[in-house]
């Protein structure tokens, strides 16, 4: 092998090298910063996961109060109709049947 033909390869294996370790730097960078984006991402993701959750629960103890106020309806309701509707075995005459 001559001089010439060593120093070619020599250099060409220096040149591989020094480029593969600035390509394995820029991907180590690159892949830092994605992990960073992917942490940030996760960390908005939890974010607005306990946010819903305190939406859904505002929105079950507000269905709860409709809830209790509907039973509290419905029990006026029940209440009113006993008063004012004749009850079974009342016969035929329901109301405003004497008004004819």
């Amino acid at each position: 092998m001559s001089s010439d033909t060593r120093w070619t390869i020599g250099t060409v294996v220096g040149t591989a090298v020094a480029v593969a370790g600035l390509l394995s730097a820029q991907m180590g960078g690159q892949i830092g910063g994605l992990n960073a984006r992917i942490d940030d991402l996760r960390a908005d993701v939890t974010r607005d996961i306990a946010e819903l959750r305190t939406d859904v629960r505002g929105i079950d103890t507000r269905l709860r109060a409709v809830e209790v106020a509907l039973g509290k309806v419905d029990q006026r309701l029940e209440t009113l109709e006993r008063l004012h509707l004749p009850g079974p075995g009342a016969g035929e005459a329901g109301p405003g049947a004497g008004e004819r």
